[in-house]
């Protein structure tokens, strides 16, 4: 292990702000000085340390100095070969390693619950999903994770596929066995990447499921933002050994900006120092409070709030106990519906609500008194709002027919129609409630009646949409 008690891009920046450098570069705010407004807002410290790429600090896109000390300490932190500080969130991770491993006609094995990155990744390099749709929990509305029987299959029936792609974990917590993903994909001469947008605590906390790294993934995109705290839009995307860094760089740098963030590179340098000296210690609370809340929240009656009890071995491997995943048809209201309640009527902002559950993310920055004001809150609803659940919805996940490749579809001639007049055309154009961000549709797959009806509904009861043209979602582009 290097040594962790450094943060090479934060000493690099102190040692800046003490020299009182005359700046005549970028940013045009110089040091906040062109912008009082923004000094108000932020701070005079946290403005005076945004500044430009420049010798003493390194540069993102050929680091050789600080960022590159910061980069070794960070895969060294996670089990990692090769470690790259991401400015452009996790989507950009995650399409840089599907970027780095396919081009266009090439095969990738995934699970159709993944997050929009990957599939708008495929619209970019023109790759051809080979879907494994996973199982579906009909009682509370979410898909489970790949099993192993089904990437098998998938590998059987395409051996020409270059690589398969796990979500570890998904959004609700379901844990896929990737260890064995990764040894039956290795054998078939497959990369195996994992999206761990929600899985940056496994590194750091033994009693979770594995990590990616751990597990023999050749590459993993980390949410550093989500539970390893550092600053929204800063993410971390890891190589194991048999990757060819260099390459993965220019891939990289394809797509992320040239100026590079330093508020965000020195909130990754300083989490990652934090979690390397303290995580195993705080994801240990953060454990302790989600089990807390998970008690306290299913003796209220008429939720549920799931944890390791679904735990099968197969389509749900193992489960991620850090994440307060709550099914609340129960009360008789959409996930959704509870979500709106918690942030207008006891300001409480959660992190998403679907038609059937909610998610309540809990990290490091937590308290007790916090969690026990959410119980309290749903407790009230409960009591006040609840009502007869018949007629409601509880799917989350519709099998898609795929007709063509996303990129085909993306690019193609297409015409606007009327959500109702789209049935059996096929789809130019994502559709998702977001968060998640999981497709609904994507981009050529075939548009059903139960499609459309999901979406009528998902739309009535207040799910915010994303990914057509039309932002009211009233049209659908389809093709010609």
């Amino acid at each position: 292990m290097l040594d962790q008690t450094r943060a090479p891009i934060y000493e690099a920046l102190e040692k800046l702000r003490r020299q009182r450098v005359v700046p005549f570069d970028v940013p045009g705010h110089k040091r906040g000085r062109g912008n009082p407004e923004l000094v108000e807002l932020l701070g005079e410290r946290c403005v005076g340390i945004d500044v430009n790429s420049m010798k003493p600090l390194d540069n993102l896109s050929h680091p050789i100095s600080v960022i590159k000390d910061a980069e070794e300490l960070t895969a060294s932190a996670f089990g990692a070969e090769n470690a790259f500080l991401m400015v452009g969130g996790t989507t950009s991770a995650v399409q840089a390693m599907i970027l780095s491993v396919c081009k266009r006609g090439d095969k990738i094995i995934l699970p159709r619950n993944v997050h929009k990155s990957a599939i708008n990744a495929l619209v970019l390099c023109g790759a051809i999903p080979v879907y494994v749709n996973p199982e579906v929990n009909k009682d509370l509305g979410i898909s489970l994770g790949m099993e192993v029987s089904s990437v098998e299959e998938a590998i059987r029936q395409n051996p020409d596929a270059v690589a398969v792609l796990v979500n570890n974990p998904t959004y609700y917590g379901i844990c896929s066995d990737i260890k064995s993903i990764v040894k039956i994909a290795h054998e078939a001469g497959m990369k195996v990447l994992a999206d761990e947008a929600h899985g940056t605590h496994l590194y750091f906390q033994p009693d979770l499921p594995i990590s990616g790294m751990a597990a023999g993934a050749d590459m993993s995109a980390i949410s550093m933002h989500k539970s390893g705290g550092s600053l929204t839009q800063s993410s971390i995307l890891l190589t194991n050994k048999g990757v060819n860094a260099d390459y993965v760089r220019q891939i990289i740098n394809l797509t992320q900006s040239t100026s590079a963030s330093y508020l965000l590179l020195s909130s990754l340098d300083i989490s990652r120092r934090n979690l390397a000296l303290r995580g195993e210690k705080s994801f240990s609370k953060v454990m302790e409070m989600a089990e807390y809340a998970r008690k306290e929240i299913n003796s209220i009656g008429g939720y549920y709030a799931y944890g390791k009890e679904l735990v099968n071995g197969t389509s749900v491997y193992d489960y991620d106990v850090t994440k307060l995943s709550i099914h609340t048809l129960g009360i008789g209201l959409a996930g959704i519906e509870v979500y709106d309640l918690l942030r207008d009527e006891y300001d409480i902002q959660i992190e998403f609500g679907d038609v059937s559950n909610i998610l309540a993310y809990i990290s490091i920055g937590d308290r007790l008194q916090d969690i026990e004001r959410l119980v309290g809150a749903l407790a009230d609803i409960a009591r006040i709002y609840k009502k007869d659940k018949t007629g409601m919805l509880t799917g989350e996940f519709i099998s898609p027919v795929v007709a063509k490749s996303p990129q085909e579809a993306f690019y193609a001639n297409k015409i606007s129609l009327p959500l109702r007049e789209t049935k059996g055309r096929i789809s130019g154009e994502n559709v998702m409630c977001y968060p998640p961000g999981i497709p609904i549709l994507a981009p050529g797959e075939e548009i059903t009646e139960e499609i459309i009806e999901y979406i009528e509904y998902v739309k009535e009861k207040g799910c915010s949409m994303q990914g057509t043209e039309d932002p009211e979602v009233n049209n659908l582009k389809v093709l010609v």
